[in-house]
């Protein structure tokens, strides 16, 4: 452990949630900590059970690693409970604590990208707005990267005007990471108010209005999650001794987790494995039809291993669809 004269430092001013505690935190985070191994074990079950019918969706895979680092975050936040004077534990715990919901982010960039190219397919798969997307998530991963550093940073070194850094970077990561938040939902409406292309297409099991209110309902609960924790972050720094009503154990737990296990429930339960599938290869051909050949391959597949995956009873277009492609979505 370090010696109180040199760093890492402990903090001087107020933060959410405030220092953890045996009582309240214990009892707290260890329910939520279920809570997350029950989403982790549901989303590895699903990702499991899919790939032997030959159904493949990684974003399972997705849903399960943020449960995964969300049950080390709350793990981190019990030891600093036992042990707070341990402050290399604390750091390791604001990381996590900022890090993990970024991937639910990403889950929802990729569901109106999809939601979007069956829609507006010239608009979705044209080049330009790969390139838009994959910009978008190349800030994330920088805001992420400056957020941890500058974190390690406030916590070895007394300068004021390198605290002050550290607080405006951290305050421009965080506000960024709203925007990317909000942009599904700003993606969505405008892909609604646009009219229906002649081409447009459907993936997945469901309609395309149950996907959009499937997609609104997660990015709204992000948005608000996100709005909540760069306002606070944008609010004048408080003592360590006099935390703002913002700052509770019981903002804290709201905003931080308990909209994350909404989400990630609200996924298992509307299965959006299977509502926004969509057929491998898809990305290369830039289409969400599938050759008559692979359709049948797939199908076979599925029957042998008893798949309940129907087929989705949409078209994929509304005029001329080639005779060489078939529709193939799932349910």
């Amino acid at each position: 452990m370090k010696s109180p004269q040199g760093p890492p430092y402990r903090p001087q001013v107020a933060g959410v949630g405030g220092r953890a505690m045996p009582i309240p935190d214990v009892p707290i985070a260890s329910v939520l900590l279920v809570f997350y191994v029950g989403s982790a074990a549901g989303n590895m079950t699903i990702l499991q059970l899919n790939r032997r019918k030959g159904h493949k969706f990684l974003l399972s895979g997705l849903l399960f690693g943020f449960s995964m680092a969300r049950i080390l975050t709350l793990s981190l936040r019990l030891g600093v409970a036992y042990h707070p004077t341990n402050l290399s534990l604390s750091i390791a715990s604001m990381i996590f604590v900022n890090a993990g919901i970024l991937i639910v982010y990403i889950v929802d960039l990729l569901f109106v990208q999809r939601i979007i190219r069956a829609r507006q397919p010239e608009i979705g798969w044209h080049p330009l707005f790969r390139v838009l997307f994959k910009v978008v998530y190349s800030l994330v991963a920088l805001a992420l990267v400056l957020v941890i550093v500058f974190i390690v940073i406030s916590f070895y070194t007394l300068d004021t005007h390198l605290k002050v850094i550290c607080r405006n970077v951290r305050l421009a990561a965080i506000t960024w990471l709203l925007v990317v938040a909000a942009l599904p939902l700003v993606l969505l409406a405008l892909t609604w108010m646009l009219q229906k292309s002649k081409n447009a297409q459907a993936f997945g099991a469901g309609s395309m209005v149950t996907k959009s209110l499937i997609l609104a309902t997660s990015s709204s609960l992000c948005t608000l999650g996100a709005g909540f924790k760069a306002g606070v972050n944008w609010q004048a720094p408080r003592p360590i001794n006099n935390p703002a009503w913002y700052q509770s154990k019981t903002s804290f737990y709201v905003f931080f987790f308990v909209l994350e296990i909404l989400i990630l429930y609200f996924f298992l339960a509307v299965r959006v494995d299977r509502r926004f599938h969509v057929p491998d290869g898809s990305s290369k051909r830039r289409t969400f039809d599938v050759p008559i050949g692979q359709q049948k391959q797939n199908d076979e597949t599925s029957s042998q291993h008893g798949s309940n995956i129907e087929k989705e009873p949409e078209t994929h277009r509304e005029h001329g669809a080639p005779a060489s492609r078939i529709t193939a979505t799932r349910r």
